[in-house]
Formats: C-alpha cells, sequence, structure tokens
C-alpha cells in the first residue's frame, strides 16, 4: 500500500487546518507556497503562517502577502506546535538547513501536488519533508526518502530509490531498479536509465544521461554522463 511516513508527532490532531511555515523565501519558497494553494483547494490542510529565511527578502511584496518572519534561529525558538516546508533546492543546503531545526514543537510537512496518481496498489514510500510538485509520475514499488525534492514533471520507474535529500529538477527521469544514494542531484531533464545507481552527493548536469554507475562526490555531464570533476 502507499506510505506517506511522518515523524513520531505527525499524528496530533488539529480541530483545523495544520500551521505551516516554508523555509526559504527565494522563488523556490514562493512555488511551494503555490503547491500548498492548490493543496487547500482541494481540502483544507494547511494554515499558511509565512517564511522564514537567514536573508530577509529585498522586496517583500513578492511574498504574495504572507509575512517574513524571521531566521532560522526566530523558528527554532517557537513554543507552538508547527510543521514546515524546506524550500531549499540544492540538496547539500537543504540538508544543513533541516539538520539546524532543531525545536521539539517542529515537525516536518509532507507535501504531494493533487494532480499526482498515488494509490494503494502502487506500493510507493515516500518519506517526512519530502515535496512533490505538478505533473511527476510514479508506476510501482518505489521508496522515497526523507526531504526529497521532485520539481515538475519528474517520472520515477519501478522499484527505484531515492535516499534522503535527493533532489530532482523539472522533467528529471529515473528508471526502474534504479538507486540515487543521498542527496543526489539531477538537473533539468537529466536521465538515468534502468540499474543504474548513483553515488551519493554526485550530480547529474540537465540534459545528460546516465547509463552505468556513478561514483560519490561527482558531477557527471553529457549523453552518455562522464565524470568532469570531483568534489
Amino acid at each position: 500500500m502507499t506510505q506517506l511516513f511522518f515523524s513520531d508527532y505527525d499524528d496530533l490532531e488539529f480541530s483545523g487546518s495544520r500551521p505551516l511555515v516554508i523555509v526559504g523565501a527565494g522563488g523556490l519558497g514562493r512555488e511551494v507556497l503555490m503547491l500548498v494553494r492548490q493543496l487547500n483547494e482541494m481540502r483544507l490542510q494547511w494554515d499558511v503562517l509565512g517564511f522564514y529565511d537567514d536573508q530577509q527578502p529585498a522586496d517583500l511584496e513578492r511574498l504574495h502577502d504572507l509575512p517574513y518572519l524571521g531566521t532560522i534561529a526566530d523558528l527554532n525558538a517557537t513554543t507552538e506546535t508547527v510543521y514546515a516546508a524546506v524550500a531549499v533546492g540544492n540538496s547539500h543546503h537543504r540538508a544543513a538547513v533541516v539538520g539546524r531545526l532543531t525545536s521539539p514543537h517542529l515537525h516536518f510537512a509532507t507535501l504531494i501536488h493533487p494532480s499526482v496518481t498515488l494509490r494503494g496498489y502502487q506500493n510507493v514510500q515516500v518519506g517526512p519533508g519530502s515535496i512533490v510538485t505538478q505533473g511527476c509520475v510514479f508506476t510501482c514499488d518505489i521508496v522515497i526518502g526523507r526531504h526529497v525534492l521532485l520539481n515538475l514533471g519528474c517520472t520515477i520507474g519501478h522499484d527505484a530509490v531515492l535516499e534522503d535529500f535527493c533532489s530532482l529538477m523539472p522533467h528529471a527521469n529515473v528508471g526502474g531498479e534504479a538507486h540515487l544514494e543521498s542527496a543526489v542531484y539531477l538537473g533539468t531533464n537529466a536521465t538515468v536509465i534502468n540499474k543504474v545507481r548513483v553515488g551519493a552527493r554526485t550530480i547529474v548536469g540537465a540534459g545528460a544521461v546516465a547509463v552505468r554507475d556513478l561514483p560519490a562526490d561527482v558531477t557527471a555531464v553529457g549523453v552518455p554522463a562522464q565524470v568532469i570533476k570531483q568534489h
């Protein structure tokens, strides 16, 4: 069956919608706000309080009528239960932000666009804090870890595994039985073909096609993808 894994506290019941903040006040943060509003159009789930970011936005009007609430330190000081969506596109930076969110009152929202089909017979597991945007397609028997970002129109094939903090940019494709280790980053239109394993923290550049296993901590580009840099 489809499983959505939340934190131990995510079974707390609210009389209405759950309070949500967005960590990251840039372009992705505004896109996540749009995703939340689309979810709320289907069924009221989230009460969006505003944005947190260590850098105050220069143009507060671009926050779509929601306030800038402060820094991560301010969020950690909260004394009320609140859910957070971490809107940071870079895998490494997102992991660093999540590691700094230490308040015991803070929990991570899992956000999946209502257009994404998830039925019990697909047997898809999605970890807490993951964000799945419009147009993504899952087949079956898939494991998605914690704090994974799937941007617009990504496809995930059967038996694929995406470990924690992976980031897939628009229209990236992961073939059946492929395995992305933690914090892998796939650029726009990048493809990992069937049964290929990509090592932790590796970047597969935009439009690249990984046809064989790639080691950890490298950047690979081209068709077929070739390693051009070690991190």
